[in-house]
């Protein structure tokens, strides 16, 4: 049996051009990236399976660690946090990259300095990423010819992601941070499954309401496999000049609270100062104007945290344990998986076929298949195997399906090989059966 993919030999691939086409969004636990274009035709003859090695994505050849800074909530000043950490870490030796994911606010030109309008490409059409304060920078302010709102439906902004993550010269890097929007929705996703996301730092503000959202978003990541690096407790305490004593304005201590409560690094507290605040307004970071100041002690305290947890993070053998050893296609065309704990899991491509749970399979709204499983031609074959992220793989077929999402959690409940199904032995699939987000 030959296999096509090694997670050992694949690691520095990042992801996979596969899983690019399932950049759109779900919901419902429902993978619906697309919505059209699905044939159930009866297949054309069986072509052979191409490789189901992920592709190698050149913009992130070089990149050793893609890390996401994640809210949940807006206000919290994490794009304020991310300028800054991207600094540090720049300071602490390391080469940085920063990638604005904020498409409809983008803050990042503003926080760095950078007023005027880029948009530099290179001859092949790949953007050039501008240099400011020591660190490689993309974002969407530097792209739009205005300062306009940019009008777009989610498939135009799923399109600029993939093309900020895959298309831009990031070159070497030690580090790209992931300046993500609010929310747990179509951009955090797009990443998380076009990425293979070394982990994720969620940035709160200590009062109760904050934190609660800030759950959701860490729980999502955990959801992808996504190692959780730790909690920033960001406006925490203002300490006045004048007699040095300190205000809880938005309360304190809830970040290290709920770091506690979930089982997760806490990687400091940066306070509520004005610096900070004048640091975003002048576009010069706090560690351009001092380093002895207390943001920007407090700074290099959490910079240094994250990067020792990149190092020694236990949730990230945690999420390596989760994914397969490989997988790929045996000489009968079944899928095959080797776990890391001995188990395999072997899976035609018919029972694959049927067992999809995407938005054209699956009804959304009752989580009842739709697809009959008397339409799938018994010689169906598989074409291409890849990974989506960390959490799962995606298959295309020769029927032409191809945005079915396979959660390797679900697979991993599959590992008992059962009779092959036949035509008339084929059962409609019951919701729990399909695999689904």
């Amino acid at each position: 049996m030959a296999f096509f993919w090694n997670k050992n030999k694949a690691s520095a691939s990042k992801t996979s051009s596969q899983a690019q086409s399932h950049a759109g969004h779900e919901h419902a636990g429902h993978d619906h990236s697309s919505h059209a274009g699905h044939s159930h035709a009866p297949a054309p003859a069986a072509a052979a399976p191409t490789s189901a090695a992920p592709q190698a994505v050149s913009a992130l050849a070089n990149v050793r660690h893609v890390i996401a800074i994640a809210s949940g909530k807006g206000g919290v000043g994490k794009s304020t946090v991310t300028t800054n950490l991207a600094v540090a870490l720049k300071f602490a030796g390391a080469t940085v990259g920063l990638l604005d994911a904020d498409l409809y606010g983008p803050s990042q030109p503003g926080m760095l300095g950078e007023r005027k309008k880029e948009g530099s490409t290179t001859p092949e059409g790949w953007l050039i990423p501008a240099r400011k304060h020591g660190v490689n920078f993309i974002s969407m302010g530097l792209l739009m010819p205005t300062d306009g709102p940019l009008v777009w439906r989610a498939p135009m902004a799923m399109k600029a992601v993939t093309q900020f993550l895959h298309q831009t010269q990031w070159g070497a890097l030690d580090y790209l941070l992931i300046d993500l929007p609010p929310g747990t929705g179509d951009v955090q996703l797009t990443l998380a499954q076009q990425a293979r996301l070394s982990g994720a730092v969620i940035v709160t503000t200590p009062q109760e309401v904050a934190l609660g959202i800030a759950k959701k978003g860490l729980e999502m990541f955990r959801n992808l496999n996504i190692p959780i690096l730790g909690i920033v407790e960001n406006m925490s305490g203002f300490s006045c000049e004048s007699c040095g004593h300190e205000t809880a304005v938005f309360k304190k201590g809830g970040g290290e609270r709920l770091a506690l409560e979930l089982g997760v690094p806490f990687l400091g507290a940066l306070p509520l100062d004005p610096e900070i605040m004048q640091s975003g307004e002048d576009g010069v970071p706090v560690l351009e104007k001092s380093r002895e100041s207390l943001a920007a002690k407090a700074i290099l305290a959490v910079a240094s945290k994250i990067d020792q947890a990149i190092r020694h993070n236990p949730t990230e053998a945690a999420a390596a344990a989760f994914e397969p050893a490989q997988f790929g296609l045996d000489a009968s065309g079944h899928l095959r998986i080797d776990w890391k704990d001995g188990a395999h899991t072997d899976l035609s491509a018919f029972d694959l076929r049927v067992a999809c749970g995407c938005a054209s399979c699956v009804d959304e709204n009752t989580g009842r298949p739709v697809l009959d499983p008397s339409r799938v031609p018994m010689n169906i074959t598989v074409t291409s195997l890849s990974a989506v992220g960390r959490y799962a793989l995606t298959a295309a077929f020769s029927d032409g399906h191809s945005t079915g999402i396979y959660p390797y959690k679900r697979l991993k409940e599959k590992a008992e090989v059962s009779a092959p199904l036949t035509r008339a032995a084929a059962p409609r699939p019951s919701p729990e059966a399909s695999f689904q987000v």
